[in-house]
């Protein structure tokens, strides 16, 4: 992508401009360059690092695509996001969700719930009692009844990123590298975003700066007002750890475990783990750290042996001693939900909290469609109430 860099051309002393600038490259920043570049609208993506990097939340290859939602409102939008991983994966001829079928279990996961919501969206299931589950799955040592669902998979979020952001350079977008942003200041024309490697003036931007939202809201000349309505963000350094297969021939679904004993979610690693062990971490186990700039990177050794003992009560089926591990970032609203909403001419999202991956290419449609949109009042109405925080431009 060397040539996506060059800027177009400007008078000396002035800086590049773009319809439309997204500052961050990550998977719901990709997204939103890539609708917005192929609906035919000058876009400029502004990256700290390169996408996917590994100091983001959407690096490597495993993140859980699944439907196990006790929300309708959630569940509808993984069928509709399923729809444009569909599209993504036939335009950039690459598959990026690989099938596994998910297993969710343990006494406090609803799944009576889950199962009358996935009924509710025509997806098909299955609840098994554990005698039938542990046939199924004799890698997992269940005790209470399982819900199985075979419409789940694996994202391949670092090659979904690179797709993205390809399709939308290949529209005409310009991806800019190593290009931090330190703050956006409100012009009568616009914006002009700052950062270390000099200004760049965008009509329009779309902030899709994950764990470094915390730190860079005050900076986005929003009025005091917008940003007191935001909620508290969270961000936290997660453990991530690679356990081999007892079995290598054997097939692992995803997983999801929400008990007493533990919160937890596995899934095969993928090219993650040389296609040889299932990623496996402890769900909010993870130090708080206020903004993605203060994470180190260490591996917890104390998750690291957490997560050993639960490998051998629950998880026969693997080898108790991991030979991977890394850490990632989840930046979280106290409801778990999402922020999509625009103030003037200035979109802001973030749809992590644990579980934005899957929605990735139906958030991208959302937030260009809200940052296209005439007024912010229409772009909200556009978008199911449910899936805000709250009306930041109200």
């Amino acid at each position: 992508m060397g040539s996506a860099n060059r800027l177009k051309h400007t008078p000396a002393g002035k800086p590049a401009h773009a319809e439309f600038v997204v500052i961050g490259a990550g998977l719901a920043g990709a997204a939103t360059a890539w609708q917005l570049a192929t609906a035919g609208h000058d876009v400029a993506i502004l990256e700290r690092g390169v996408p996917a990097d590994r100091a983001g939340s959407s690096h490597g290859s495993a993140r859980i695509f699944r439907y196990g939602y006790a929300n309708r409102t959630y569940a509808e939008m993984v069928r509709e996001a399923r729809n444009w991983w569909d599209e993504l994966e036939r335009t950039a001829g690459q598959t990026l969700i690989t099938p596994s079928g998910a297993v969710d279990f343990g006494e406090l996961r609803e799944l009576d719930t889950l199962a009358r919501v996935l009924d509710a969206i025509e997806i098909d299931h299955e609840v098994l009692d554990a005698g039938q589950a542990q046939e199924r799955f004799p890698g997992i040592q269940f005790d209470g009844p399982v819900l199985w669902h075979a419409a789940a998979g694996v994202i391949d979020s670092e090659v979904a990123v690179s797709a993205m952001v390809r399709l939308a350079v290949a529209s005409g977008a310009r991806i800019l590298t190593h290009w931090p942003v330190d703050s956006v200041q409100q012009r009568s024309t616009g914006y002009l975003v700052h950062g270390p490697r000099g200004s760049f003036s965008a009509s329009n931007v779309i902030v899709a700066a994950g764990g470094w939202l915390p730190s860079l809201l005050p900076k986005l000349d929003l009025p005091a007002r917008v940003v007191g309505a935001f909620p508290k963000l969270t961000v936290t350094q997660e453990q991530a750890f690679h356990f081999p297969y007892q079995n290598p021939s054997d097939v692992w679904p995803a997983l999801i475990e929400k008990s007493h004993m533990m919160r937890s979610y596995g899934l095969p690693g993928g090219r993650d783990s040389g296609y040889r062990g299932l990623k496996l971490a402890e769900q909010f186990g993870g130090k708080p750290i206020g903004s993605g700039e203060r994470q180190d990177g260490i591996v917890d050794p104390v998750k690291r042996d957490r997560l050993v003992e639960y490998v051998k009560r629950r998880l026969p089926g693997l080898i108790p001693e991991p030979y991977a591990g890394s850490t990632c970032l989840f930046t979280m609203t106290p409801t778990e939900d999402f922020i999509l909403d625009r103030h003037d001419r200035m979109t802001v999202l973030s749809p992590c909290s644990s579980h934005g991956a899957k929605f990735a290419p139906l958030i991208g449609h959302l937030a260009a469609n809200a940052a296209t949109a005439s007024t912010a009042s229409v772009a909200r109405e556009s978008i199911p109430v449910e899936f805000l925080v709250m009306p930041v431009g109200a």
